[in-house]
């Protein structure tokens, strides 16, 4: 191979890891989802999971809760997330468009299901989507040399176990078998030259995430729910390639980190038999997922492992809702506040997500006594999500004009 082509190809290689190293991990941070497709997750805010007793949503949300179903019960549920995510550029050193809506529209289901093992056990199961999200700036997008196309999936798969000790305290935990999927495009600064092209795909891991629950029966009217959840392993395997080099490169790639872990507190009050009043507060050790690992090796051009430590820092949560029952009908509200995981001067395109406000609804009816179904709605404010980021020598910087998501979800539960 002739020395230039084999430098270009050198410096391709290079740059293609420098640029996963700083945004592959990053799209994760901080994206835990509060929505799970059902009414006490989308409808609450997520602020009613925790103290959840009355729903087979429970076996992922707090298993604990599941002691107080007194029938074996499956919920079926689906969200539809509309997100709208507009850049608005004040500088482009390399010009190019404001990439439009970047946000990805996405069909989210969950499975939830409890059984009865004795009077005092249950048993629990569920499949959700915990964390993922996408964004598609376009070709010709501003932070093209940051990233042009990010996506992101997690399916956890939760087999769980709850346990009534008395009448005033019931115990759960549970493990998450967590499935999660990355891929990324980005555009090479080439000069003069067109630009390359450097993208990863089907970088895949399974790990696995524990959590614990308890539920504590204060008094008459008010109850105490905490749930735990571990720390999660991920090192994701996967392919990538460059193309628009004077010699294609591909190869394998690897990225490792950990999902935070995370405690929640919920209280609920009875104020009579139909209104109950709830809130909650977490908080997520997101500054653990700073040093992440990243490998690259390519066929001629070795391998490449580097630590990063992306500065990040923990996140806390705190919200409100309530529940208001009349007949077979039931109706749900809730708000909640998410701080920011990063701060302005770190956030990248891939992630543009800031501190969270959350206003929700939904409307749970019952027409016999074995079927339910709901409807839930969810609007999700994102930020202003400011960004100024330099990379591969070209700057970019503005805000997101617009930068929500509405989550519109339903579902059927059957007792049996």
């Amino acid at each position: 191979m002739p020395f230039y082509r084999r430098q270009s190809h050198f410096l391709g290689f290079t740059l293609f890891c420098s640029l996963l190293i700083s945004h592959t991990a990053l799209y994760a941070a901080g994206f835990y989802l509060q929505e799970l497709g059902t009414p006490s997750s989308i409808g609450t805010a997520g602020t009613a999971r925790t103290i959840n007793n009355y729903g087979p949503e429970s076996a992922f949300g707090n298993p604990a809760g599941m002691t107080g179903l007194h029938e074996d019960a499956i919920l079926i549920g689906s969200q539809v997330l509309v997100p709208k995510i507009k850049f608005d550029s004040d500088i482009a050193t390399a010009g190019g468009s404001d990439g439009g809506n970047a946000g990805n529209t996405a069909l989210i289901p969950s499975f939830f299901a409890v059984k009865s093992i004795s009077e005092n056990a249950r048993a629990g199961f569920s499949v959700v989507a915990p964390l993922g999200g996408g964004y598609d700036y376009g070709s010709n997008f501003v932070g093209r040399y940051s990233a042009q196309e990010v996506e992101l999936s997690g399916v956890a798969i939760s087999p769980s176990f709850g346990y009534k000790v008395n009448d005033k305290l019931s115990i759960g935990g549970g493990i998450s078998f967590l499935y999660t999927l990355f891929e990324m495009d980005i555009a090479l600064n080439r000069g003069e030259d067109p630009d390359g092209q450097a993208r990863i795909e089907d970088a895949e891991d399974w790990g696995q995430q524990f959590f614990v629950g308890i539920q504590y029966q204060l008094n008459e009217k008010t109850l105490l729910g905490i749930l735990y959840r571990s720390e999660a392993d991920i090192d994701l395997d996967g392919d990538f390639t460059i193309r628009g080099l004077p010699t294609p490169v591909s190869g394998s790639a690897s990225a490792g980190w950990d999902n935070p872990q995370l405690i929640e507190i919920g209280l609920s009050y009875q104020v009579n038999e139909k209104l109950i009043i709830f809130t909650q507060a977490n908080w997520e050790d997101w500054s653990a997922f700073s040093e992440n690992t990243f490998q690259i090796s390519g066929s001629g051009v070795g391998t490449t492992v580097t630590d990063l430590d992306r500065d990040f820092r923990d996140t806390y949560r705190f919200g409100v809702g309530m529940s208001y029952r009349t007949g077979k009908d039931m109706y749900l509200f809730g708000t909640s506040y998410d701080s920011s995981p990063v701060s302005n001067s770190n956030r990248t395109f891939d992630l543009p997500v800031d501190e969270q406000f959350r206003i929700a609804t939904a409307f749970i009816h019952a027409p016999e006594e074995a079927f339910s179904y709901g409807i839930s709605l969810s609007w999700v404010y994102f930020g202003e999500g400011k960004v100024d980021q330099t990379s591969q020598g070209v700057r970019a910087k503005g805000e997101f004009e617009e930068n929500w998501g509405l989550f519109i979800g339903g579902n059927v539960t059957y007792r049996f």
